[in-house]
């Protein structure tokens, strides 16, 4: 690794390009270790530059000639890429290159998988395929031509010509070299087809391997939905008359937005009843959607440098949750992505990996495709929206895709429609873009005379970097309720903008109980000294599901830190009360199942860190299997006539009704089991004819000792479904006893089935262990050894991958003096790696500095 390849990059320094591009011809000749790439691109000098450099990226290419304006020259090749002396105003350069894409197994650039060609481009491979300026904010039509013998290759854009073994693909529409896709290799085709509003039709395939073309149906169907949302709902329409996209096995991402050529790892498009839970089916409609709409926010208009990243991804998560929203219910997804922040980037933004939603400073690009960036920038969209208003936004988003069509932009272009649009100054709320970790709002009350006053307090944590912090702009949707459960005040939206505002509400009969942050308003822990009948109001009676799921959540942390902090019995109201909902016939299914789970082990871990307390994840484990089992006996007979209840009759559908009927099912069974040690879960095993059935009936096997066989019927059964497997080896390691989880793993390592290189199936076994709290963490260090062994190797095959696995050492800090020590052994073997990556290094090196 070189000093220039691995300095650190800053905002500040953004300077335009030197050349900018006004068209691009590319022509392969495709071979699996010699391919042979020609270039032909039209430069002219950016006015709006103060540099004349010209400098193409480049890496790990073999340069076999180079034209400018037809005559031979030489340039200066570095690892990085060339330099070379031009003319002073508009020129052709022109190259030859040739590449290895069976050698490549970072699976960045163009590289092989499974005898099939296939790029990666987001977010600088394309300097893996021709010398070019990689970066997002050089934009250029492409013409793309490929020479092959295999029956497809595909490019963006449109066909223009097939003639023989020599296809040729137009993309009309200027791009970043990001956004460049090629995929050749012999697939099944499943088409349909699409007529936009104003009455063009769009030709829709999806390209599979042989044996998968029965499993496409539902990422079609969620495609067009995607497509008729868009236009419903923000008035885009897409613009070419075909969209493709391609499953593929070997994939870093889950999918990627290439124009008009979208290309999806394998687990993110393929499903069918008999191979696919209900948790895949929804992932799958929300990826659809969130590369679909990345054809406007992020490629019509992209970002002007990577540093902008959350300009395009945040915009687009938040418009998947809306799409997911319209097609689940809204009330259940917001449950649902409210968790999923709070789980991963709540813990970020904790840790010795925080950062800005739009960050600083990197070295490498790749280690900021993170929980911050995505989701917690979605929710800076959605406390844009809920502050605006929806006609504001509407009108805003109108403005922004007029304005900038065509363009690579910044948040600052983003923001300045909202302030054209409204008027409104939003200097003060372009700090959530700034500034790192999550804010914690204090609350105090005081009711008297018939009045309640409110006291909001707000502090954000010093993370790397940022030991001080100004008050942000924080919208707080509240309601009041009654003792009795009635309503006492309808929701208003208060807007906290000092480190300390207090509000009032006159006219009440009673002390109200305050129904704080409903919707989750905004992105912070809100922090009040709550009473358990206040909660227990909450979740028998707030008309916000988030705050009755909320009540459920601080219920169970409530009980399950009295049983591990006083050894206390398990919460007998607690338990009845869940109860309660679980059977409430007038609740959405898909909510009860989601309001009466137990509160997530790490979140217990995290709870008892912010009470200055060392969590030992071993006795979380054990406190979670107490609780539990004492729930399934207090309620067997109801959890009984639950499960039977929502045994769903006739076809299949993945539609939300049916989920939710099967989620709530699976969570009676669960509990159940905890009781009758696995029988109803055998008999549900046997009987099973979809993957939502049998999984979780194996997984409640395994998890009480009896799945030995199962596990092995299901292994025969399944052995030629690679995502069906990928689940059987995750099961392995999260369902058995946690002190064996390291044995299992290790067997497993040694499986025909498993492979280092493939993404899915090292994050299936190796990832699936390291998110498992009390096999992570076992005191005698051996699972953080295993990992760290682990990346070690993939480190050389697959650097990506490698440094965000990194992250399941993030909380190293919170545990106990042993665990740290035994953690920061592995973080530093991996550290002292001869040729460490560049990404790796980078995210080990943030690690240990904590």
């Amino acid at each position: 690794m070189t000093a220039e390849n691995s300095q650190t990059i800053y905002l500040k320094d953004y300077q335009a390009p030197a050349y900018l591009v006004d068209h691009v011809a590319l022509e392969f000749d495709l071979h699996p270790t010699a391919t042979r790439v020609r270039s032909t691109v039209k430069f002219r000098p950016n006015p709006n530059s103060s540099s004349s450099e010209f400098f193409l990226h480049g890496e790990n290419l073999t340069l076999l000639s180079a034209y400018i304006n037809g005559a031979a020259v030489t340039p200066v090749i570095t690892e990085a890429g060339l330099s070379c002396t031009v003319p002073d105003g508009p020129f052709i350069w022109q190259s030859e290159v040739e590449i290895n894409p069976s050698a490549n197994t970072e699976l960045s650039g163009l590289y092989m998988s499974n005898g099939m060609f296939c790029t990666q481009c987001e977010a600088e491979g394309f300097r893996r395929i021709t010398y070019y300026p990689d970066r997002p904010d050089v934009m250029a039509p492409f013409d793309v031509t490929i020479h092959s013998d295999l029956p497809y290759a595909l490019s963006n854009g449109e066909p223009m010509r097939d003639e023989g073994q020599t296809r040729r693909w137009q993309d009309p529409w200027p791009k970043p070299a990001y956004l460049f896709a090629l995929v050749a290799g012999e697939f099944q085709v499943v088409s349909d087809h699409f007529t936009t509003a104003s009455g063009k039709p769009v030709d829709l395939n999806i390209y599979v391997r042989d044996g998968d073309q029965d499993k496409c149906a539902f990422a079609l169907e969620a495609l067009k939905a995607s497509m008729a949302w868009d236009e419903r709902v923000y008035g885009r329409e897409y613009d070419l008359s075909v969209f493709n996209i391609v499953a593929v096995d070997d994939f870093n991402m889950g999918a990627m937005e290439n124009k008009g050529l979208n290309i999806f790892n394998s687990s993110a498009v393929l499903a069918s009843p008999e191979t696919t839970v209900d948790g895949n089916f929804e992932r799958i409609e929300a990826i659809i959607a969130h590369e679909y709409f990345h054809n406007w926010t992020g490629n019509r208009i992209t970002c002007r440098d990577w540093f902008q990243l959350c300009l395009k991804e945040g915009l687009t998560v938040f418009r998947d949750q809306q799409f997911s929203a319209d097609m689940r219910g809204a009330e259940v997804r917001r449950i649902e992505d409210v968790a999923a922040l709070r789980g991963r980037q709540f813990r970020e933004d904790s840790g010795p990996l925080a950062h800005p939603v739009r960050p600083e400073s990197f070295v490498e690009i790749n280690n900021f495709y993170t929980a911050t960036v995505y989701e917690k920038g979605a929710e800076l969209i959605r406390m844009l929206k809920l502050l605006v208003g929806d006609a504001a936004y509407k009108k805003a988003l109108d403005l922004y895709f007029a304005r900038h069509d065509g363009q690579a932009c910044t948040i600052e272009d983003w923001l300045a429609v909202f302030t054209d649009v409204t008027g409104q100054d939003l200097s003060q709320f372009k700090l959530w873009y700034s500034q790192a970790g999550t804010p914690i709002v204090t609350v105090r009350d005081h009711f008297a005379d018939g009045t309640y006053e409110l006291t909001l307090t707000q502090v954000t944590p010093p993370t790397p970097g940022q030991p001080n912090k100004q008050p942000l702009v924080i919208p707080v949707a509240l309601g009041l309720l009654y003792p009795d459960g009635t309503e006492a005040l309808d929701t208003q939206l208060l807007v906290l903008t000092e480190a300390e505002q207090s509000f009032r509400f006159s006219g009440l009969h009673a002390a109200p109980i305050p129904s704080l942050l409903r919707g989750f308003s905004a992105p912070v822990i809100m922090q009040r000294e709550t009473r358990q009948a206040e909660h227990l109001v909450q979740l028998t009676h707030d008309p916000d599901l988030f705050n009755r799921f909320e009540a459920s959540r601080e219920l169970g942390k409530s009980a399950l830190l009295a049983m591990l902090q006083t050894e206390a019995a398990p919460d007998d109201a607690y338990c009845g009360a869940l109860l309660q909902v679980m059977i409430n016939e007038d609740l959405d299914p898909a909510f009860r199942a989601m309001c009466c789970a137990l509160p997530g082990q790490d979140e217990i871990a995290r709870a008892l860190a912010e009470q200055g307390q060392t969590p030992d994840p071993v006795a979380i484990d054990a406190a979670v299997h107490q609780l539990s089992e004492h729930l399934a006996r207090q309620g067997l007979e109801a959890l009984q006539a639950l499960y039977h209840a929502h045994q769903l009759t006739g076809p299949f559908s993945p539609d939300a009704a049916s989920c939710g009927a099967r989620a709530l099912s699976a969570l009676a069974l669960r509990l159940i089991s905890h009781v009758d040690g696995g029988a109803l879960a055998a008999k549900q095993f046997a009987r099973a004819d979809t993957m939502t059935l049998q999984l979780p009936a194996l997984g409640n096997l395994n998890r009480h000792g009896q799945g030995t066989e199962a596990v092995a019927q299901f292994y025969q059964q399944w052995r030629h479904e690679r995502l069906v497997i990928d689940k059987w080896f995750s099961l392995q390691v999260t369902t058995c006893p946690a002190n064996k989880a390291v044995a299992v793993a290790r067997d497993l390592l040694k499986h025909p089935d498993f492979n280092l290189k493939n993404p899915n199936r090292f994050r299936a076994l190796i990832g699936a262990l390291a998110m498992t709290p009390a096999a992570f963490h076992q005191a005698d260090g051996s699972a953080y050894n295993l990992v760290a062994d682990q990346l070690i190797a993939l480190d050389d095959i697959n650097p990506q991958l490698c440094a965000r696995m990194t992250t399941v050492f993030e909380t190293w800090r919170r545990y106990d003096g042993a665990r740290q020590a035994l953690m920061r052994a592995a973080l530093s073997r991996l550290a002292a790696k001869p040729n460490l990556s560049r990404d790796t290094k980078e995210m080990v090196t943030r690690l240990l500095d904590a």
